[in-house]
């Protein structure tokens, strides 16, 4: 019984882990922005954000209301008002 229930939090574990990787989170005083990175992946070739090899990407504000976010939403018809992305 003691092993079921080890297998069963490891797997519950595992999931956790490969989720949160796909879903980032900025926190922001106008609300908490979150990026599912699947959902962005699965619309766009990796190369549309990533130069090169893929890596971590460091998003500012600047970048978020630039080409990076808010200019490629415009394109493909993303959210782009204030609340779509910021929820408090």
């Amino acid at each position: 019984m003691k092993k079921l229930i080890i297998v069963i939090m490891l797997v519950a574990f595992a999931f956790t882990v490969a989720y949160a990787a796909d879903t980032v989170t900025y926190e922001n005083k106008k609300g908490t922005v979150t990026f599912d990175h699947k959902t962005h992946g699965e619309k766009m070739d990796c190369a549309a954000c990533h130069e090169g090899e893929p890596a971590k990407i460091e998003i500012d504000k600047e970048a978020a209301h630039g080409d990076s976010c808010k200019g490629c939403h415009k394109k493909e018809s993303g959210p782009t008002k204030c609340n779509d992305c910021h929820k408090k």
